[in-house]
């Protein structure tokens, strides 16, 4: 081999694969270019993929995301304020109607004597606070001196005989300073005798409810337990408590509530309804859980 022809071989070999102008531009623009395209398919690939199941922003799934988690309600605070019998048969009814759960019996002299001892303000106290399966009443529907007229009611039913409270006068309340605050009598305590027979629960207290009006007889007897949970019950509207039992279907579950179920009588405590009101009623508070 001749020195040139070795010269020319160590050159060539020293030589890159890009040998002119042009293939230097090319290069460079095909590295610039081709990460460019993958970027681009990745992202492709990312957004159109599958996704597992629970993640499609299906209707039911979008409604439930966007679905309000607080409301703002409204009261008169002008209202006129209930009696003790009016909210003794808008709530209490469901319960101690019957002995619900444990709680005194409506008229039943020996289950309330020891608690009428106990005094007017430690009875208020476990009505509005709660106890046992009974669920706080203090902040609900009624205002604490509505449900200390209920507690009066309830008492005076079983020998009670406690002092209803009265309401603060229009200028009391103007020139208080701070938040208004119910005076409460002082509660007059007398042991209560037993009686020849005890007093029953008012015949008026559970109103018969027609043409399958689930919604009122909701409201007449099921609130008292469904509308806090007591004794375990499906809070009305709580979706998760509801799920199991309405798989079970709308049958299932009527029937339960006709022939009682735990802590529940039979038909609720609402002996007047008929089994369609039953029915409506069942229907009316698993649509609210769905």
């Amino acid at each position: 081999m001749s020195a040139n022809d070795h010269n020319t071989a160590h050159e060539e070999a020293h030589n890159g694969p890009i040998k002119t102008p042009k293939q230097l531009l090319a290069a460079v623009f095909f590295s610039f270019v081709i990460p460019i395209f993958g970027i681009i398919g990745l992202v492709y690939y990312v957004s159109s993929a599958n996704k597992p199941a629970g993640t499609v922003d299906t209707p039911s799934v979008m409604a439930q995301r966007i679905e309000k988690i607080g409301s703002v309600e409204i009261r008169d605070a002008n209202r006129i304020l209930k009696t003790g019998e009016e909210v003794y048969k808008g709530q209490c009814v469901a319960c101690h109607a019957i002995g619900a759960a444990g709680s005194p019996k409506f008229g039943d002299v020996a289950a309330w004597t020891p608690r009428i001892a106990t005094g007017y303000e430690a009875l208020l106290n476990s009505a509005l606070k709660g106890k046992g399966a009974m669920a706080a009443q203090g902040g609900g529907d009624y205002e604490n001196l509505e449900i200390g007229r209920a507690v009066v009611y309830m008492t005076a039913a079983a020998g009670g005989k406690f002092a209803e409270p009265v309401a603060p006068t229009p200028t009391a309340a103007a020139d208080a300073s701070a938040p208004a605050v119910v005076s409460m009598p002082a509660p007059i305590v007398v042991a209560a005798a037993p009686v020849a027979a005890p007093v029953t629960a008012p015949t008026s207290a559970l109103v018969k409810v027609s043409n399958g009006n689930g919604e009122a007889l909701y409201k007449q007897v099921c609130i008292g337990c469904h509308a806090a949970g007591v004794a375990g019950s499906p809070k009305f509207g709580d979706k998760v408590a509801w799920a199991p039992r309405i798989q079970t279907g709308i049958d299932a579950m009527t029937s339960s509530v006709i022939k009682g179920k735990g802590a529940m009588p039979p038909k609720g405590g609402a002996n007047s309804a008929t089994d369609a009101d039953i029915r409506s009623a069942v229907e009316y508070m698993a649509n609210a859980a769905k």
